[in-house]
């Protein structure tokens, strides 16, 4: 059925939730650091590869970058879009009402857990790729893959975050169920290229994402996901 794989990934999310938090006794504020920046540096690794496998590709017995040039459009136009409607506070104020609504007021980091959890699982190629792949031929492959790293991922911020990582779930089955039933419906819309374009941008994005888990730097990444949007409106226009 349509959706399988997405509530497969929903639910490796939610057990790798309780896991990490089991786990918090056990390793210590250290350890619980250094993995975490682990897991950023391999988020950072994720990202860069997609980056490069996407915007080089070879095209008549060359390689055609004009993906990078789509990219670097898309992302400027969708992250100014991002903070003209100011997705990242929007984001965080989501965050502060479902903390209220889960009794977690005194959790300093739960918002910090659940936005970043969430925004590591939603944005990127395998989520969008394997969403589209569900809906259109129910192949789970991608998907499942997704959940295995999404499991790894979840444990290790639940961790040194708490609860909140826990709660990515449910964005992410809202979001790739979004994706899922919307495909059929896109199909004859969306060219190869611009699945491309969208692999590349969000591959970007996670890299973002990896940089402030590795580095503790403050990038507003949820103001930059109107760009997976825009990359595929540049891409109709004007094609790889």
């Amino acid at each position: 059925m349509p959706g399988l794989g997405t509530i497969i990934n929903a639910l490796a999310i939610i057990v790798a939730g309780c896991v990490g938090i089991g786990c918090q006794r056990i390793l210590t504020p250290a350890i619980q650091k250094n993995v975490l920046q682990a897991i950023g540096i391999s988020v950072i690794f994720v990202g860069v590869t997609g980056t490069i496998a996407n915007s080089l590709l070879y095209q008549h017995g060359q390689f055609n970058t004009q993906g990078s040039i789509a990219s670097i459009i898309s992302l400027a136009l969708g992250v100014a879009l991002g903070t003209w409607w100011d997705l990242d506070g929007k984001f965080n104020r989501f965050g502060i009402w479902l903390r209220h609504k889960v009794n977690r007021d005194h959790d300093s980091h739960f918002i910090d857990g659940f936005i970043t959890a969430s925004l590591t699982v939603i944005i990127g190629a395998m989520g969008i790729v394997g969403a589209f792949q569900d809906g259109l031929d129910h192949n789970l492959t991608t998907l499942i893959t997704k959940a295995i790293i999404d499991f790894i991922t979840v444990a290790m911020m639940s961790v040194t975050f708490g609860v909140g990582p826990l709660f990515s779930a449910f964005p992410l089955a809202i979001y790739q169920l979004t994706m899922t039933y919307l495909a059929v419906i896109l199909k004859p819309l969306l060219s190869a290229t611009m699945i491309t374009g969208i692999s590349l941008v969000g591959s970007i994005i996670i890299t973002c994402i990896g940089l402030n888990l590795a580095f503790d730097t403050k990038i507003k990444v949820a103001n930059y996901v109107p760009a997976l949007i825009v990359v595929v409106l540049y891409l109709a226009l004007w094609p790889l």
